[in-house]
């Protein structure tokens, strides 16, 4: 499903679930702390998604840029009634990552991808449903993504997930030498 692109790529997928509202979260610091266990244990043993298999891929960890674009998406798709990776006002998945401070100028490579959700009343439930739908879990095991963040706003769940490579100390010094160059952004849709 991914392929590695120089400084771009979109990995999206949607998940059409029942709404039910939830009456109230859990605290911030465990909300994230068990999103990593549940995810990073599956990734430690490695699953299939659907009839492929996924082996075992290093731990996500949470990033505060994500989180923001996520919890911007969560509160609008709530607030605005819909369910969708595009925002009513036109915005896609990269816009919303790209606004929130998660960047890809500077780095070698830049991946992004996002799961919705809505509906599901625990953790547990959310994460359950997104490994067991194909395209859902194969974003939470691709290799690329190194970083997530979830929010839960009422019922509405959105997850989004990042992957930068920096350039290594000697590919810098090349840059800016002049002895490398850097080509233009390729853009790519994996829905």
């Amino acid at each position: 499903m991914s392929k590695r692109f120089t400084r771009g790529i979109l990995l999206c997928t949607i998940a059409l679930l029942p709404g039910i509202v939830r009456a109230q979260s859990p605290s911030a610091e465990r909300f994230k702390n068990e999103f990593l266990y549940r995810i990073n244990s599956v990734r430690a043993h490695g699953c299939n998604c659907g009839t492929k298999w996924f082996p075992p891929v290093g731990p996500l960890t949470w990033n505060v840029l994500l989180q923001k674009s996520a919890y911007g998406h969560a509160k609008d798709m709530n607030d605005k009634d819909y369910f969708s990776h595009t925002s009513k006002d036109g915005r896609s998945m990269e816009d919303r990552i790209v606004l929130a401070g998660y960047i890809f100028n500077g780095f070698k490579s830049f991946y992004i991808g996002e799961n919705i959700a809505k509906g599901q009343q625990s953790i547990a439930e959310v994460t359950d449903a997104w490994f067991k739908s194909a395209h859902h879990c194969q974003n939470l095991m691709s290799p690329v993504f190194k970083e997530v963040a979830v929010v839960q706003y009422n019922d509405t769940w959105v997850q989004d997930f990042g992957g930068r490579e920096a350039y290594s100390p000697a590919e810098q010094k090349a840059l800016l030498s002049g002895r490398m160059r850097v080509s233009g952004m390729d853009k790519h849709n994996n829905k």
